[in-house]
């Protein structure tokens, strides 16, 4: 049910793919040589302000005996940890400002304020997730594993209880992360061995060690009498840090129009068709400057799957040309309200707990799945309910659809409203 030919679910010519491709491309060329003195400034500015929350949210907690004190603390400390994992430690790994070739901010030396250790991060986020992209059988976060996000992905016993499954994975997601390139089912499913895992394993607990040190050893011994009211702000802290870096991730993969694709369509796929890909499997969400500021700029999902290096602050003014850019070509740019997205991708899990079986929606044409097959003429006569070998007017039908397929898809597609029939091809953004 994946798309497996992207030129044939686009309806774009090979000059046309080209054009696009390489629209982009230029895109990225004049942000890469703008950058500069403000950009620094920004992400300068941005670490100043969350260690400065950090530093206030854990004198607060000193104070914890009262209740105002502890609340306040939770919340400077909840934002600091965000901050820190979405706009900066997430940006920073991706190499975003690697050509500031500041030692302090660079990809190569920056450890980030989670239990994954970096450079695990960085080769499952940035090399196999933003290389392989919705990619069947490639890229490890469609699902992350544990959840049913596609239909492709068969059904067993076990996504009866992805209700709850979902909730446990939103309050433990830095645990999550942490074991993400370990792969621990691999090694469960004999398909990895204990040699070949114990280095990351290791890694992993290293850094789980270190972390529980600091936020539940050291900083509730500091605090003294007020230990307990400090374990339990850090683990509250880290908690909220938690479902908030799930809801923005998963606002941004999973929600309904962001397709998935097969290992044949990467086998073949160009690098312009790459930047299909990525503005097809990825997804936006609308807000003010909080929102971007909170979510690392991930609001900007598309953009950022785009120009996965380019600094998250140049992200809003390059989505206004990749929008522009989609309208032209009468692409999808999937984009909606934060509460929206989330809400299609909680509404997506909950269906998905289901066998394919119990599911009413056609498999190549439902609100969490496209596929290029329901544009090709046999997708569309089953649509339709016409067979080669049916009579009378239907059969002209037939023979005149298969006629149309020699010229733009959007022939078909006035024919399909001609028809009463809903067009295969564009969806409500």
């Amino acid at each position: 049910m994946a798309i497996d030919n992207i030129r044939a679910y686009s309806h774009l010519t090979d000059e046309d793919i080209r054009e696009i491709g390489r629209r982009l491309d230029e895109i990225e060329r004049e942000v890469t040589e703008s950058l500069g003195a403000k950009d620094a400034r920004y992400i300068r500015t941005l670490i100043r302000v969350q260690r400065s929350l950090e530093a206030a949210g854990r004198v607060s907690l000193m104070f914890s005996s009262r209740k105002p004190a502890w609340a306040l603390g939770v919340g400077l400390l909840s934002l600091s940890k965000i901050l820190e994992n979405l706009e900066i430690g997430h940006n920073v790994m991706h190499g975003q400002w690697d050509w500031m070739n500041d030692p302090e901010i660079h990809s190569s030396t920056w450890e980030w304020d989670n239990v994954c250790p970096s450079s695990q991060w960085m080769h499952t986020h940035n090399y196999i997730h933003h290389t392989f992209t919705n990619i069947l059988g490639m890229d490890d976060d469609v699902g992350y594993g544990i959840l049913r996000v596609t239909r492709d992905r068969r059904w067993s016993t076990f996504h009866a209880a992805q209700p709850l499954t979902n909730l446990v994975l939103a309050s433990l997601f830095q645990w999550a992360v942490g074991f993400y390139d370990v792969q621990l089912g691999r090694l469960f499913t004999g398909r990895a061995t204990w040699e070949e895992t114990k280095p990351k394993f290791y890694e992993t607990l290293g850094k789980i060690g270190r972390q529980t040190l600091r936020d539940y050893v050291l900083f509730p011994l500091l605090a003294g009498r007020q230990a307990p009211a400090v374990f339990a702000a850090n683990l509250t802290a880290n908690f909220i840090r938690s479902v908030w870096a799930y809801a923005v991730i998963f606002c941004g993969h999973f929600p309904d129009e962001t397709e998935t694709f097969t290992k044949e369509q990467y086998a073949n796929e160009t690098h312009d068709e790459w930047y299909l890909r990525q503005m097809l499997g990825s997804a936006n969400f609308s807000g003010g400057w909080l929102l971007t500021i909170l979510s690392g700029n991930l609001n900007y999902q598309i953009e950022h799957h785009l120009f996965p290096t380019m600094p998250s602050n140049r992200l809003a003014e390059v989505g206004k040309k990749a929008q522009a850019l989609c309208q032209e070509y009468d692409l999808p740019y999937n984009i909606d309200s934060f509460p929206m997205q989330l809400a299609k991708v909680q509404r997506t899990l909950l269906k998905l707990t289901l066998p394919n079986r119990f599911l009413a929606a056609d498999p190549n044409n439902a609100p969490e799945v496209r596929t290029n097959q329901a544009f090709t003429i046999t997708g569309v006569e089953s649509l339709l309910h016409v067979g080669p070998d049916a009579s009378g007017a239907r059969a002209g039908l037939a023979t005149g659809l298969r006629a149309l397929a020699k010229l733009r898809p959007t022939v078909g597609e006035a024919l399909l409203n001609f028809t009463g029939r809903t067009p295969l091809r564009r969806r409500k953004n």
